[in-house]
């Protein structure tokens, strides 16, 4: 996949990916990754199109009621899209998730959360980008597949 470095076709192609915005904030984390990941090519050929879903879960319970541990998720469907004929090339999914513990320390328990979203959306954007890397591979040594079977749609409140 890395043959020729940095000015190899692989290389040439993954920095020709223009990443669209994502909403919010995790949506800005697994962009500036991404784009931080695939480098910057000076004309796209093709276009990333990412939609994150993100769950934060509730898992230990105490008798009083009080949540002891909680569990972070986030999932992207995403696609990539041949600038030239539109056509999509890879549509997938990459999921992610992280366990907290919930202290009595409010302060600890945020950054506890926010180091979570971060670290989620790397690991996110790293899968994103080593399935984006080998589609493309397989484009320009001519072995790609006729057709890339769409991931199924998240499903609504997950």
């Amino acid at each position: 996949m890395y043959a020729g470095g940095g000015s190899g076709a692989v290389a040439r192609s993954v920095a020709s990916v223009d990443v669209a915005p994502i909403a919010g904030k995790s949506g800005w984390l697994v962009r500036h990754a991404l784009s931080d990941r695939l480098g910057s090519g000076t004309q796209p050929h093709y276009r990333l199109d990412v939609r994150l879903d993100e769950k934060l879960q509730g898992l230990g319970q105490l008798s009083d009621d009080t949540i002891t541990r909680e569990r972070r998720t986030m999932r992207a469907r995403y696609q990539l899209v041949d600038l030239s004929s539109g056509a999509v090339m890879l549509d997938a999914t990459a999921t992610a998730d992280a366990g907290m513990d919930v202290v009595s320390s409010e302060y600890a328990v945020i950054a506890a959360e926010q180091t979570a979203q971060e670290n989620l959306s790397r690991e996110i954007a790293d899968q994103i980008v080593t399935r984006v890397a080998t589609r493309l591979r397989e484009s320009t040594q001519g072995t790609a597949p006729v057709a890339v079977p769409a991931a199924p749609a998240p499903a609504s409140g997950q």
